[in-house]
């Protein structure tokens, strides 16, 4: 048994980790990173890269669907199942160098395949190799939750950590979960030329702001998504015709193929986290805001948190514990600027509080509600993408959340994230000059709608104008 002294040992290697290795080594600490599954994490192999470009494919087929606005002729797309796969994974092995074991030991990173687990409160074992490090990061995500649902466990489903490897088209695809894997999920193969159905216990995207998700939603089911809202799964059984799932009620829905997309659960089993004294729940290890376990050499970051379960909140993360263990910085990680974005198409997007949430948080009378249509943006009328709309929530001149829904949406939204991290005022956005013609342009509208009242429905100020006009020269 190999015994490593370190100054920081990273447990888990996927875009949290791999950002926190990096950034350490190349500041001057030795660095061990663990990881006994694929390097990137479910970012890279299941999750982030694969989607986006499984719903790129999907996009391709669709636009031979929709070119009579334009004056184009419309066809049906051939679609090459396997191939669209082929390009999934080719998009996966074009990225995966970057976070490749070579990659980092380049960099100077003693990288074991192991998985750890905790043997001691400094003590760490991989493998054959035993870890002492002044400071341990807990990174090790998050996997797909598979409810308790009777009948489940004896039916083929797939995952989010499976569907990619599916090369067979689905005739008709079963979705459990209305949150944005299943969204995303349900589009890609509506494109591809499969039916879909998808089951959501309580309302579809019910994080987000039901306003803008109603429109979302709408194009969803033009499409040909059959939605059952407010359907909990209550039973799963296949026979000769297909997998049946039963909702509540007694309806039923009968498919060939199933999709569990119900939520995700920390990565937490392997770790031992008793032993080093570390505090957990069902929902991820305990940290304080500025990540530190109930161990003080032991920081978490990422979905293990249970926090926001998002590749660039894990980013972040490591953000905040490198300043905090590498420099000795006091350093926090807040929640408030933090976007997220659902890839559909449109897209919806969004940062900080919903409408709901800020008259909650700040009296429904201190709250200012913006609006800007993409109908009145002038490049989504000359690309037909008209239907979409930006909501701001404005709180004494300053947003405090920005909901988008329409085309290039998640690019749209990192303007309000800036202005929240930044405590900007609407001012510094409706001030920003923009290109003609721009999408980015509904976001300075949305600011400058927040002036219009004050400025065009001010009887002092037309008095004022009309007494200043009458002695100008």
């Amino acid at each position: 048994m190999e015994t490593i002294n370190t100054d920081l040992c990273v447990i888990g290697g996927g875009s949290g980790g791999l950002a926190l290795a990096a950034g350490a080594v190349q500041m001057g600490a030795r660095v061990v990173l663990l990881e006994g599954g694929r390097m990137g994490g479910d970012c890279l192999n299941y999750g982030c890269v694969p989607s986006k470009a499984l719903l790129a494919a999907a996009h391709a087929a669709h636009a031979f669907s929709v070119g009579t606005p334009f004056g184009v002729g419309e066809a049906r797309a051939r679609v090459d199942f396997p191939a669209v796969k082929d390009h999934v994974t080719d998009v996966i092995a074009q990225i995966a160098p970057h976070d490749s074991i070579e990659r980092f030991e380049g960099l100077g990173v003693r990288v074991i395949p192991e998985y750890g687990r905790f043997i001691a409160p400094r003590e760490v074992q991989a493998g054959e190799s035993v870890i002492r490090a002044r400071r341990f990061v807990v990174a090790t995500g998050s996997s797909p939750l598979v409810p308790p649902i009777p009948g489940l466990d004896a039916v083929p489903h797939f995952t989010n950590e499976t569907i990619f490897d599916l090369r067979k088209r689905p005739e008709h695809l079963i979705i459990i979960g209305g949150g944005p894997i299943g969204m995303e999920m349900a589009q890609a193969h509506l494109r591809l030329g499969c039916r879909v159905s998808l089951i959501e216990g309580m309302k579809a995207l019910g994080r987000d702001d039901p306003e803008l998700s109603a429109i979302l939603l709408d194009r969803l089911r033009g499409e040909g998504l059959e939605l059952h809202e407010d359907a909990l799964a209550e039973s799963v059984h296949a026979d000769a015709d297909g997998i049946t799932v039963t909702i509540k009620g007694g309806a039923q829905v009968t498919g060939s193929h199933l999709l569990v997309a119900a939520g995700r659960k920390p990565n937490i089993e392997r770790l031992d986290l008793d032993r080093a004294g570390i505090r957990h729940t069902r929902s991820g290890i305990e940290v304080g805001d500025d990540l530190r376990s109930s161990n003080r050499r032991v920081y978490a970051i990422g979905d293990v948190t249970g926090r926001e379960q998002f590749t660039h909140v894990a980013g972040y993360h490591a953000g905040v514990v490198i300043r905090s263990i590498l420099l000795g910085l006091p350093a926090k990680a807040r929640g408030g600027h933090i976007p997220w974005v659902t890839y559909t198409d449109p897209e919806l997007a969004q940062v900080g509080l919903t409408e709901a949430q800020a008259k909650q948080a700040h009296g429904t009378a201190r709250v200012s509600v913006v609006r800007f249509a993409f109908a009145d943006n002038d490049r989504a009328r000359a690309e037909r993408a008209t239907s979409g709309l930006v909501k701001v929530m404005v709180v004494r001149g300053r947003p405090v959340g920005a909901t988008i829904v329409g085309r290039q949406a998640g690019e749209l939204i990192g303007v309000w994230s800036m202005a929240i991290a930044n405590g900007l005022k609407m001012r510094a956005l409706a001030d920003t000059i923009l290109p003609y013609p721009t999408l980015g342009e509904v976001n300075k509208r949305a600011a400058g709608a927040y002036f219009s009242p004050k400025l065009f429905d001010n009887p002092m100020l037309k008095r004022v104008v009309g007494a200043v006009q009458k002695v100008l020269p």
